[in-house]
């Protein structure tokens, strides 16, 4: 009788702990109260959120959606969102950072999800990680709702699975989560679809409808042709391609800045496609609808006004980024492809931004910089040249004004000294790239080396800095922060 007393107990003391897990579309409501109950499931992704963060808004329906697609497959995998800002120990307890950050819990250990932001790409991801990397396609019925459900799909027939090029295909299979993958050895779909054994076909419900692999079988040769054939031919900018343009292997891009009111894309996008045919392995065409508002700031990232619509550019994602714009504002097929060709051949040269010169820049103080003037004055071998390299918007820029002014003041009549400035928003150089805002660089005078100024941004230790001719910059004090400039630069989710 004791014993079956402790056992009810235990049981009651379960149940009232043990808090009901609410939803909401389908999503699990978690918090730090009914986390870990949550993480009983074997496969579970959890994502981080802000309620005021624009990004999650975005992302909310397509995670709803994913949610209700996994419950009609009668999948096991649980989908759940944390609010960050009220479940601050949790946020700290798996360290995040942004908003929003998604990770996948798999028997309650996390990895990070890298998937794409659209239901089908969450779903494609975790059917992924939960399961055999290619789906096993008996009959003819389950081949035709494979390719219903996927607006991309990667199909491999093989009639025999010890060959080698079975196995490449697994192998890459493995290395891809956006997309789903499956394999038949079913003689009857190989006849509907027109293919034999050894055939590695990508369908798509755009474009061409399918693309067939005739390339060698290996794993990185199949990858290639997956990813740059699972892309649109033109592909239309937004939150949610963002992830794949910028994501994807290939990193120089040629943006048609187009807009859709004005019936652009029919007269642009359409015969541009044929165009980007040609060279898909090596350049992907965006299209961006420059009649929405959140990309005016991509317009302004070019230094375009919307007057200049329709127009082209071309952007090359490597370690620094080079951006090309074409000699007339002209999108005919032809234009395009000269404008393409000419870049692929490395005959183009880089388009840097440029305000132009005013004619007060050297009234005051601080002398006033652009890129046309920016070598005469920075790189004067008789001088050692401060330059503060800011942006417009920045509040730590600003905090740092007056102070700079002051600087400036104090060597306004040392004749080996220039305290400068540049808004380098608007003002771009080919042999300086820049991080962050504000960057201090001193060039000095006889050789033009560069400094950087990485101490305390008061009078006292820019002082020391200039006067010691860049060797003193008070380190070791702490440092205020700095904006990066890809907070205001078009990145994965703003370009």
């Amino acid at each position: 009788m004791k014993l079956l007393f402790t056992i009810v107990f235990l049981v009651v003391i379960n149940l009232i702990n043990c808090e009901d897990i609410k939803e909401e579309e389908g999503v699990l409501v978690l918090t730090k109260s009914n986390f870990k109950d949550a993480l009983k499931n074997e496969f579970v992704l959890v994502e981080f959120y802000a309620p005021w963060c624009g990004h999650c808004k975005s992302l909310a329906p397509e995670y709803a959606k994913a949610a209700k697609i996994l419950s009609e497959k009668d999948s096991s995998i649980k989908l759940g969102k944390v609010d960050a800002t009220e479940e601050s120990d949790l946020a700290e307890e798996y360290q995040i950072r942004g908003y929003p950050t998604l990770k996948f819990f798999r028997s309650g250990s996390p990895i990070d999800y890298n998937g794409g932001r659209q239901a089908d790409d969450i779903v494609s991801w975790l059917l992924k990680k939960t399961g055999p990397a290619a789906k096993e396609l008996e009959t003819l019925e389950s081949v035709e709702e494979f390719l219903k459900d996927n607006q991309v799909a990667i199909v491999g027939f093989f009639s025999n699975k010890d060959v080698d090029e079975y196995k490449a295909f697994v192998s890459a299979a493995n290395s891809i989560d956006e997309y789903p993958f499956g394999i038949s050895t079913n003689d009857d779909v190989f006849t509907k679809y027109e293919t034999e054994s050894g055939k590695v076909v990508l369908f798509k419900q755009f474009d061409e409808g399918k693309a067939v692999y005739d390339g060698a079988f290996d794993d990185d040769s199949i990858k290639k042709f997956i990813l740059s054939q699972a892309m649109p031919l033109v592909v239309d900018f937004n939150h949610d391609s963002a992830q794949k343009i910028f994501g994807g292997d290939i990193k120089s891009h040629l943006l048609l800045f187009l807009s859709k009111e004005a019936g652009h894309y029919e007269k642009y996008a359409e015969p541009a496609k044929e165009i980007a045919k040609e060279h898909r392995e090596k350049i992907l065409f965006v299209s961006i609808n420059a009649d929405e508002e959140d990309h005016n700031r991509i317009l302004e990232f070019f230094g375009m006004k919307k007057e200049e619509v329709p127009s082209m550019r071309i952007i090359q994602l490597q370690e620094d980024m080079a951006k090309f714009k074409p000699d007339k504002a002209d999108l005919g097929a032809d234009s395009i492809k000269a404008f393409v060709q000419t870049f692929l051949d490395g005959k183009l040269k880089q388009h840097l931004l440029s305000q132009d010169l005013p004619e007060d820049w050297d009234k005051n103080p601080v002398k006033v910089l652009v890129s046309s003037n920016f070598d005469e004055v920075a790189l004067d071998k008789t001088k050692d040249v401060l330059v503060e390299f800011y942006a417009p918007w920045c509040s730590h820029c600003k905090q740092l004004a007056p102070i700079f002014d002051q600087l400036a003041e104090k060597f306004k009549d040392t004749d080996s000294v220039v305290i400068a400035k540049m808004d380098a928003t608007v003002n771009e150089l080919e042999h300086t790239k820049i991080q962050s805002f504000p960057t201090l660089k001193m060039y000095k005078k006889g050789d033009n080396s560069i400094v950087d100024f990485n101490g305390e941004r008061t009078l006292e230790g820019l002082s020391k800095f200039v006067e010691s001719g860049g060797l003193e910059d008070a380190a070791g004090v702490p440092d205020v922060e700095e904006v990066p400039v890809e907070d205001d630069t078009p990145q994965k989710d703003e370009l």
